[in-house]
Formats: C-alpha cells, sequence, structure tokens
C-alpha cells in the first residue's frame, strides 16, 4: 500500500505541477531570459572578436644588411607590437570569461526560483513534506562513525548532530534521528548532543550532520550537483540553455530526493593564498576541498588540530568562519589528445582562448613513479636537432637531462629547438612555464605555432602574475599529462622552465605553513620535492607499454655557481647536465655550451652508431683547443704543429654553433662534424663556416644520394664506406677551391 501510494502521490505530483506551476515558471523565465540571451550573444562576440591590426613600424631597408641600430630598433619595437598584442588579447579573453560566468549565474538563479516556485507552493509543499520518513529512514541507514568521528570522541567524549531541515519537523522524526544516534555510540562510548534547526535555504528535504560528515538528501544539494554539471558542460548559446532548461525542468517535474555524503569543515584564518581550516578530520594530503565562494585549494598541510590548504584562485573571495567541503578526490588534471596544441593553467583549465576544453579523462597530479622492474634501459635516441648537444651531450629516450646556466644564456632556446626537432616523430611535447610572463609564454606558442610545432605540443602555464601555489603544482600537473601518454605507450618530452622559480614557489607556501626552514630559507624536503617529480621520467619496460617521458629541466645560477644548494640539488638527480657559460655567450657562441662541465651519463648509449664514431675524439679535441687558446693568449709564439691545431679548433667550433629556430638532422650533424675532424674545413676562411656547411649538405644531397641514404640509416662508416665517404668529401673540398 506504502509504494502504491508512493505511486500515487508522484503521479498527482507531476499533473499539479503541469497545471499549476507552468504559468509561474514562465513567468520567472521571461523576466530573465532575454538577460540571459544578451550574455551569451555577447560572449559569443567577444569569443570571436579578434585584436585588432597594428601597423607595424617602417625602417629603411639597406639591400644587403640593416645596420646594428637599426636591427635593434626593429627588434624592440617588434617586442612591443607583441607585448601591445597580447595585452588585447588577454583583455579579450578576459571579458569574454566574466560574461559567460555572469550568463551562468543568472541562468542558476532562474533555476533556484523555478525550484522554489514548484517546491513552495501547495499541494506539492504537502507532498514533499509526507516524503520526510522515507528520506529520514534512507539517511539513518547510511550513517556510521568515521575515523575521525570515533579520535574526536577519544578527546571529548561527545559527538555534535545536527538535524536541519526547511520547515519544522515532528517530535517522532527528531526521537527517531535521537534513538539512532545514540545507539551508533554503544559500541564505542561516549553520547551525543542533538540539534534540530530551520533553514529555509534548504528548499526541502534533510539534512543530518554527525560531526563532520553530512547526510544531505535536500533540493538545495540537488542544485549544487546539477550547478557542477553545467560547468563541465558550459552552455555557449541560446539553443543549448533552452535545451538545459527542458532538461532541469523535467527533472523538477519528476524529483527523487538522493542522499549525498560528504565532510564539511570551517575556515579558522586566510592569508597570503594560504588558508587554515579546521573539522574534515578524515581528510587527505593532495585533495581538494571546495568553499562556498566556489573557490578551491589542496590539502598541503596536516597537523593535529588544523589543516593547511593553498588556494588556486581568489583567496579574497573566501572569509573566516565559512564553510568548506571536501570534494572527495585527490588534486588531477585533465588528460588526453584533446589538449594537444592548446595552453592550460596549472590545473588544467584553458587559458589561450580557443574555446572549451572537451576531455574525459583525468589523472591525478601526484604519482608513484615507475618501479625499477617497470623500466627499461635507455636505448633509443632523442635527438635535440643541436649540434653540439647530440654530439657531445646526447639524450636518450627516458633520461632526465639538466640544462643549466645563467640568466639569458639560451636555456629556452635549446628547449624550444629540442621541441621543434620532433616534428614528425611521435613524440608528444609537454612545455611547462613557470613563473614566466605572459607575454613571454604568448611568444613561445607563437614560434611553436609559426613552424608547426604546437600541434603536438601542450603548453602548462603558471605565469608570474599568478599565485604561488599554481606556480607550485604545475611541474606535477604537465608530467601527470604526460604519464597518460607514456601509459599508452607513446614517447614523450617535457620541458621544466624553470625549476629554480618553483623551488621559490615552494619555499613562499612552506613559510607561509609555517615550516621549520633551512638552507638558504628552504624547506628541508625541497630536495625530495624535486626528486619525486623527476623520478616520474622513465622508460618503461614492453610488458609496460614501452612509453617513456625524457624530461629537461632548467635551472637558473648566480654567477655560474652550480654549487648552490638547488643546482646541486637537481644536478644529483638527473642523469646529466648541459652547462650554458655566460663567458661563451658574450664571445658569440651559440648555442654556448661549457664541453667541460656538461655530460649525459647515459645517453651515449642511445647515439646511432656513425654519430658515437664521429664524436669519440670530438670532446678531447675541444677540450685541447680551449687549453692552447688561453695559453696563447698571453702574446706567446707558437710553432707550426700549434697553430693548425688552434685552426682546427676554431673551425670545429664554429661549426658547432646554430642559429635559433634551426634543428638539424642528426645525418647531416654526424657529416658535418666528420668533415671538421678530418680537416676537410682547414682551409675555409675565418668565418665561413656557415657556407661551408650549406654547400656540404647540397653537395651530398645532390650527388650523393646512396652515401646519403647510408647516412640516414644510421650506420657506422667503417671498410668500404668510410672510403667512399671521403672519397666523396675530397671531391667537395676540390670543388670548393
Amino acid at each position: 500500500m506504502k509504494i502504491l501510494y508512493v505511486c500515487i502521490n508522484f503521479a498527482l505530483l507531476a499533473g499539479l505541477i503541469v497545471l499549476f506551476a507552468r504559468k509561474t515558471i514562465v513567468k520567472l523565465f521571461s523576466s530573465r531570459r532575454k538577460a540571459i540571451n544578451e550574455a551569451l550573444d555577447e560572449a559569443q562576440r567577444l569569443e570571436e572578436m579578434t585584436p585588432p591590426e597594428l601597423v607595424e613600424p617602417e625602417f629603411p631597408q639597406d639591400p644587403e644588411a640593416p645596420s646594428a641600430a637599426v636591427a635593434e630598433e626593429q627588434a624592440l619595437a617588434e617586442g612591443k607590437v607583441a607585448q601591445v598584442r597580447e595585452a588585447q588579447a588577454r583583455e579579450c579573453r578576459e571579458l569574454h570569461r566574466v560574461m559567460i560566468e555572469k550568463a551562468k549565474r543568472q541562468f542558476y538563479s532562474v533555476m533556484q526560483d523555478a525550484v522554489r516556485a514548484c517546491f513552495g507552493e501547495e499541494p506539492y509543499l504537502s507532498r514533499m513534506r509526507a516524503l520526510e520518513p522515507k528520506l529520514l529512514e534512507e539517511i539513518l541507514g547510511q550513517i556510521h562513525l568515521t575515523p575521525g568521528d570515533m579520535a574526536y570522541l577519544r578527546h571529548h567524549d561527545v559527538l555534535y548532530v545536527t538535524l536541519t531541515s526547511a520547515w519544522p519537523l515532528g517530535e517522532d522524526l527528531v526521537h527517531r534521528v535521537d534513538a539512532a544516534t545514540t545507539a551508533l555510540l554503544d559500541t564505542v562510548g561516549g553520547k551525543t548532543s542533538l540539534w534540530v534547526r530551520e533553514d529555509p535555504e534548504l528548499i526541502g528535504g534533510l539534512r543530518l550532520r554527525i560531526g563532520d560528515t553530512v547526510y544531505d538528501g535536500t533540493v538545495t544539494e540537488e542544485l549544487y550537483h546539477f550547478e557542477r554539471s553545467i560547468n563541465r558542460e558550459p552552455v555557449t548559446s541560446d539553443e543549448e540553455a533552452q535545451e538545459v532548461l527542458a532538461e532541469f525542468l523535467g527533472k523538477a517535474r519528476t524529483y527523487q530526493p538522493k542522499i549525498h555524503v560528504y565532510q564539511l569543515g570551517r575556515v579558522m584564518q586566510v592569508s597570503d593564498g594560504i588558508c587554515w581550516m579546521d573539522g574534515l578530520a578524515d581528510i587527505m594530503y593532495g585533495e581538494v576541498v571546495e568553499f562556498e565562494c566556489g573557490e578551491r585549494g589542496m590539502v598541503l598541510d596536516i597537523q593535529r588540530d588544523r589543516i593547511g590548504c593553498v588556494i588556486f584562485g581568489e583567496y579574497e573571495n573566501i572569509e573566516s568562519g565559512s564553510r568548506v567541503r571536501r570534494v572527495g578526490r585527490i588534486a588531477s588534471v585533465p588528460v588526453g589528445d584533446a589538449l594537444l596544441g592548446r595552453v592550460v593553467d596549472a590545473i588544467g583549465n584553458p587559458v589561450d582562448g580557443e574555446g572549451y576544453l572537451y576531455v574525459t579523462d583525468r589523472r591525478p597530479i601526484e604519482c608513484r613513479a615507475p618501479g625499477i622492474l617497470d623500466r627499461a634501459p635507455v636505448d633509443r635516441p632523442l635527438h635535440t636537432g643541436i649540434k653540439a648537444i647530440d654530439a657531445l651531450v646526447p639524450i636518450g629516450k627516458g633520461q632526465r637531462e639538466l640544462i643549466i646556466g645563467d640568466r639569458q644564456t639560451g636555456k629556452t632556446a635549446i628547449a624550444l629547438d629540442a621541441i621543434l626537432n620532433q616534428k614528425g616523430k611521435d613524440t608528444v611535447c609537454i612545455y611547462v612555464a613557470i613563473g614566466q610572463k605572459e607575454t613571454s609564454v604568448a611568444e613561445i606558442k607563437d614560434r611553436l605555432t609559426q613552424y608547426g610545432a604546437m600541434e603536438y605540443t601542450i603548453i602548462v602555464a603558471a605565469n608570474a602574475s599568478g599565485s604561488a601555489a599554481t606556480q607550485y603544482i604545475a611541474p606535477f600537473s604537465g608530467t601527470a599529462m604526460a604519464e597518460y601518454f607514456m601509459h599508452a605507450g607513446r614517447d614523450v618530452l617535457i620541458v621544466y622552465d624553470d625549476l629554480s622559480k618553483h623551488a621559490v614557489a615552494y619555499r613562499e607556501l612552506s613559510l607561509l605553513l609555517h615550516r621549520p626552514s633551512g638552507r638558504e630559507a628552504y624547506p628541508g624536503d625541497i630536495f625530495y620535492l624535486h626528486s619525486r617529480l623527476l623520478e616520474r621520467s622513465a622508460h618503461l619496460s614492453e610488458e609496460q607499454g614501452g612509453g617513456s617521458i625524457t624530461a629537461l629541466p632548467i635551472i637558473e645560477t648566480l654567477a655560474g655557481d652550480i654549487s648552490a644548494y638547488i643546482p646541486t640539488n637537481v644536478i644529483s638527480i638527473t642523469d646529466g647536465q648541459i652547462f650554458l657559460e655566460s663567458e661563451l655567450f658574450h664571445e658569440g657562441q651559440r648555442p654556448a655550451i661549457n664541453v667541460g662541465l656538461s655530460v649525459s651519463r647515459v645517453g651515449g648509449a642511445a647515439q646511432t652508431k656513425l654519430m658515437k664514431q664521429v664524436s669519440a675524439s670530438l670532446r678531447t679535441n675541444l677540450a685541447q683547443y680551449r687549453e692552447l687558446k688561453d695559453f696563447t693568449q698571453l702574446g706567446s709564439d707558437v710553432d707550426e704543429d700549434t697553430r693548425k691545431t688552434l685552426n682546427a679548433g676554431a673551425h670545429l667550433m664554429e661549426a658547432l654553433q646554430q642559429g635559433r629556430y634551426q634543428p638539424l638532422e642528426d645525418w647531416k650533424q654526424a657529416l658535418l662534424l666528420f668533415a671538421v675532424s678530418e680537416g676537410y674545413a682547414d682551409d675555409e676562411p675565418a668565418g665561413g663556416m656557415g657556407a661551408f656547411e650549406q654547400a656540404l649538405y647540397d653537395f651530398f644531397e645532390q650527388t650523393q644520394q646512396p652515401l646519403v641514404y647510408a647516412l640516414k640509416s644510421g650506420i657506422k662508416a667503417d671498410g668500404s664506406e668510410l672510403e667512399q665517404l671521403r672519397a666523396a668529401l675530397g671531391r667537395f673540398r676540390q670543388a670548393r677551391a
């Protein structure tokens, strides 16, 4: 009979809403639908809006080459134009975001009013109240004591219980709650303190809170979850808004209360992007929490009497004493192929103004690194396209190679060239920008787009204007995105630019969380922080899919001091380092790699046979050249053999020079270095290696196709092939004479 009675009630409910509440709902929608449509139209207009074209400055054109002053002035003007365009694009994106948020708020307000109209009128009100006994029975069937509740009972001997409804409750319902919660504590001891409250904001249903745990069966909670579903599937047009409204009203007519279980806490103190909370006794490290204002944060410190949390958004919107709830998941980011070609922030939200990001998969930002048995040796080369690196400090897939040097020595340029060189090689690239200016990130994206690299690249931007919390989690988020592809059997190249700023951000957070400081004011676990980040880069075994993550962390030094705290930490974690020297950079050597301090501990095993043969004596020759050069600067006379050695070393150093955004194929690198090291370029004039290099490539591609094929195959040049190569180089030198 009870089931029949409930079915009859719901049938009457649907009919009454259709007959009596229709006019009320239409009246509510008519006043606000126009505002929603206007907001959506404005948002659409802003989304399609592009920054106005700027008039490029005109400079006098020299038929041969512009003067240094003109070139410098032109470069400055181009930089200013880029900054203005980025500012305009950023303003358009911000206006678009504001209008979308405004439309969402108006849409949500309409839903609330519609629900109040449906649930707050008779006879539906009476029908809703008739469901309270059944709803309470479902709640009492789910209540239990959490570990946090039992820990609280051991210290206080009393557990607070709060029963909240939209209307006054009958005494029989209150007694049932009191009896059930008292019986819950019989096995563990202690007593309960029951409080009964009325809150019209709940609209309908019941909410029972035991300690920190809430069993929520109210209409307001259903609205909360419906709003979250709208945020996951944004409403971007009037047609979609009408469909969502129709879907919502259909659910409202057949509303069935559901029990949602979550935990609540309270904000104690907020300052400088750090929030201290109490309650939430069962929360875990790294878990996401949500504040009443809608901002979210991540738990970063758990103490006996309080919880420390970093805030992702604007902490000014959070007030002391406000409620905070567990989201129910560890901090994670969206992953998948949909991210390719996009610029996202540290938590995976798109910031490039190119529309909503449709993803279905997520991965936690913190994850255990692959075990020893799950890894395979580094035996495949990852060519950067840079001669000085692929020959002297080669990198293998799955390796962690540090790029270290002073400010403005070309560290980012090396990383970007490595990304450009992965085009057409089925390697996903992820560039993590930590603490950089928005204009710098925009310029990097433009360059990658210009050379066709953005189609396989993801940019994770935690800009300098953002909070320390976003800069802290950015490299972990980028690694989580990379792990998705690695476990799918693909190769990934990830660049952390740079971990010096990441360490500074973590130091700031740790000091705000009142953690004890150590050397250079960094917390004691700063080594463990970077270790657990970089250890996630590996080459997986075939049983695990065979994918790989190759990491290129960047560290900035001060006056070339590689013995500082953070540089020594990261050097000890990585598998080698590429040291860029300021002195070489100012001398005009590009890239300014110090051969003596740069090393690759595992990449040599991944070199091709030909490159390994060519580069075998390269490091020794360069070291000998640098030593002789420093000696001859004293003005001493040198003999003929020393002069030849200096001439050959100078040609070799010039051959290793390379412009930005000009990655070179591996066979061309090996051919050039072999020709120079064997003395075929000794007759070239000083400064003429650029013309020699291009002529060498053209000669072999046009006249030596079999040799080019052999070089591309990566085989070792010995026997007849070596003689053929030397003969071809001899003919080339004769043609150049």
